[in-house]
This record gives C-alpha cells, sequence and structure tokens, in this order.
C-alpha cells in the first residue's frame, strides 16, 4: 500500500509502475494512468475563467479507451459546467440560501487534506474539502465538510470502473442540500460529455428518450454512441448505488448541450444531520464498443 498525506508531500512525488493505478503529480492536481493509458485528472486547485466561475474538487479530463477526451470543461453554453462533478443548486442554512454550489455562486471549496493509495493495483484517492460562503460567517469557517474516495480499476476487457462515494458532514444545525428550484430539480453527481451526433440512452429497461424534467430509469444509465476517435463507438455507464437514499433511479438527461445528472434529491432540499453524514455512492464503467446490460450487472456487482 502507498499512502501519501499531506499536501505538500505530493508536490514532488508521483508514482510509476504497470498493470495498476498510477498517480503523477501536476501543478493544480492529479493525473492517473494505467501504464501509458490516461484515465483521468482530479483538478485539486481552484480554477477559473477570466476569475469567474472558480471551482475545484472534480474530474476533468475523464479520458476514453483510446486516451480520447470524454468531457469538457468551461463549455460555452454552461460555463458552470466541469467534466465530472457533484453539486447542488440550494444549499440553505436556517431555510436561508448560503451558496449555490451547481452555478458557483457564493461558494468556495478548499482542499485541506489528499491521500492516495494504492492496493493491490488499485487506486484510492481520498480528497478532504470544506464548503465555505461569504454569506456565512463572512467565510471565516466553513459550513460542511466534504470527504471523496476515488477508486479507480485497472482495465477489464472493453471497459474501466471508476467508483465515487462523496460523505458530506454538516458543521452546524439546519443544513440542507436540493436541487434547481423547478421542475427539472438539477442536483447531484454529473457528467458533462462531449456528446456525438448518435448519442443514444438506455436505462435498466432499455432505450430512453430525454425529456425536460427527470425520468425514472432503475439505477444504471448507459450513454452511448460515436465517443471515440474516428467515429469509433464507445462512452459511459453511470451507476448510481441501490444503497443512496431516494431518490436514486432518477435521471436527468440530454443529448445537447448538456450534462447527464443523476438527479437527487431532486427539487426538495433533504437535511443533512449535524451527527450524521450524507453518503452517496455513484460508479463510472467506461468502455469502448458495446456494452450489454448483462455485461454491466456483471461489472458493478
Amino acid at each position: 500500500m502507498l499512502k501519501v498525506v499531506p499536501f505538500f508531500l505530493l508536490t514532488c512525488l508521483s508514482f510509476v509502475g504497470k498493470s495498476q493505478i498510477n498517480m503523477v503529480v501536476k501543478e493544480d492536481g492529479f493525473l492517473f494512468l494505467e501504464g501509458k493509458d490516461s484515465l483521468l485528472f482530479y483538478q485539486k486547485s481552484p480554477k477559473d475563467m477570466d476569475g469567474k466561475y472558480s471551482r475545484c474538487n472534480y474530474i476533468h479530463p475523464l479520458y476514453g479507451a483510446d486516451n480520447s477526451r470524454l468531457t469538457e470543461d468551461f463549455p460555452a453554453d454552461h460555463l458552470h459546467h466541469r467534466g465530472v462533478f457533484w453539486a447542488w443548486h440550494q444549499i440553505l442554512i436556517d431555510n436561508k440560501s448560503v451558496s449555490d454550489g451547481w452555478e458557483l455562486k457564493n461558494f468556495r471549496q478548499k482542499n485541506t487534506d489528499i491521500e492516495f493509495r494504492l492496493q493491490k493495483g488499485i487506486g484510492h484517492l481520498t480528497a478532504t474539502v470544506d464548503w465555505i460562503s461569504p454569506l456565512w460567517k463572512y467565510g471565516s469557517e466553513p459550513y460542511l465538510q466534504e470527504q471523496t474516495t476515488i477508486t479507480m480499476y485497472p482495465k477489464t476487457g472493453s471497459y474501466r470502473r471508476i467508483d465515487f462515494e462523496i460523505k458530506l458532514k454538516a458543521l452546524t444545525d439546519h443544513l440542507r442540500i436540493g436541487g434547481s428550484d423547478d421542475e427539472k430539480g438539477y442536483s447531484g453527481f454529473s457528467i458533462r460529455l462531449k456528446l456525438p451526433e448518435d448519442v443514444s440512452f438506455s436505462g435498466e429497461n432499455g432505450l430512453v428518450k430525454p425529456t425536460n424534467a427527470a425520468i425514472t430509469a432503475g439505477n444504471t444509465m448507459k450513454i452511448d454512441g460515436s465517443f471515440l476517435k474516428g467515429g469509433k463507438k464507445g462512452g459511459v455507464v453511470i451507476l448510481s448505488n441501490p444503497q443512496n437514499p431516494d431518490p436514486s433511479d432518477s435521471w436527468i438527461i440530454r443529448s445537447k448541450a448538456s450534462m447527464q445528472n443523476a438527479a437527487y434529491p431532486g427539487r426538495q432540499p433533504v437535511a443533512i444531520p449535524f451527527d450524521k453524514p450524507l453518503v452517496l455512492k455513484y460508479s463510472l464503467l467506461v468502455f469502448h464498443g458495446e456494452m450489454s446490460e448483462k455485461k454491466i450487472k456483471k461489472a458493478v456487482k
């Protein structure tokens, strides 16, 4: 097992090897590879566009099987979208809005600790992140502490699995989070993909079509099409762990110029008790070629 803490040690260390997940330290984050294949980049340091839409604690790029970039950051149509991210529009304390983590308003994240472990070739990155707002104690103290673990597995056949465990701990009483206050209810785990013209979506019961509001489609959503170089087929499967609180099977999907969202909790905010963190688990299967329902079930069991 390899373990690296705290921050300052990470600036001068990297991990290399074969048949395992390796981490290379960059100035603003960490690049993960398997052999010569890039998996993903974790954005540790704040990143903005002309001083606006500052964000950190997300994945971009997420790479496909042929090292093509699958995700987008700062897309022109939604500058707040960012690769693979998890965010909430409504963040409330005592029923008053303190932040919008989705659109990055009155919202700052600060990485306070990073740990990387390598165990049996599997890479585990754990980031501890404070959520801060100028509307809460003038930004002098965080109101929530996030601890997210990203687990990256070596490639299996035509796909690679990446797990996310997001643990949200309230640092004050009467804290609630929720999605956009409309029929869409954008909220939670999301991915902004570069969408091909032939993109299609499949839930647990087959093909589904995007609608304006969220749809119920089971705990997996396959997004496939000509994602890879030269128009080759591939895509991503998102798994919302059945152990997640309800709704764990609600999806907002878009075929053009937007993100794909495992929507939780939706429009109505949910409380995060001071003494009980909210834990959410998701997985990504990044694949090339075809990914049958049988293969998906085998990959996530």
